[in-house]
C-alpha cells in the first residue's frame, strides 16, 4: 500500500506506549497495532483526530505517501 502510517515514530518521539495511546484514544491496543503494522485498510477521521490530539501532532506527521511503482 502506498500510504504508510508512522504511529510508532510519533510514539517514540512522545515517549508514549501503545497502552497509553490506546487509553487516550479509546481504541483497543489490537487496533493500534493493526495501524502501526500497516495492516489497516482504512482509518476513521475521528480516530485520526483522536490520535493527533493524544500525540499533539498533525495528520501529516502520521501519514506518509510512497509511490509503490518504484
Amino acid at each position: 500500500m502506498a500510504i504508510i502510517i508512522n504511529i510508532d515514530v510519533m510514539l517514540a518521539k512522545r515517549k508514549m506506549s501503545v497502552t497509553e495511546l490506546s487509553k487516550e484514544v479509546g481504541i483497543t491496543m489490537a487496533n493500534i497495532s493493526i495501524l502501526k503494522n500497516g495492516k489497516a485498510k482504512a482509518i476513521r477521521l475521528s480516530t485520526l483526530d483522536a490520535i493527533c490530539r493524544a500525540l499533539e501532532c498533525q495528520p501529516g506527521d502520521i501519514l506518509e505517501y510512497r509511490n509503490d511503482s518504484r
